[in-house]
């Protein structure tokens, strides 16, 4: 389940309230200044700092790669 586009725009980090990037084939908010996602759970964003999972560096390249292949389709498109 995808979650709706309006809300992603008004999604923001609770820590820093920096946007987020969603990752729907895992279901995960990612906000790459800080290496952290957030859980998604039955469509619903679990944006709670304690829910949060620190990742490593291999995970954070790994995200970023995926990041920068979707904004790189998104660009082609326009």
């Amino acid at each position: 389940m995808a979650l709706d586009p309006g809300l992603l725009e008004i999604l923001a980090c609770p820590d820093d309230k920096g946007p987020l990037r969603y990752f729907a084939e895992e279901n995960i908010l990612y906000n790459p200044r800080q290496g952290i996602t957030y859980p998604i759970k039955d469509g619903i964003p679990v944006l709670l700092t304690s829910e949060s999972t620190l990742i490593d560096e291999d995970e954070r390249k790994r995200l970023d790669e995926l990041a920068g292949q979707e904004t790189g389709s998104q660009d082609s498109e326009n």
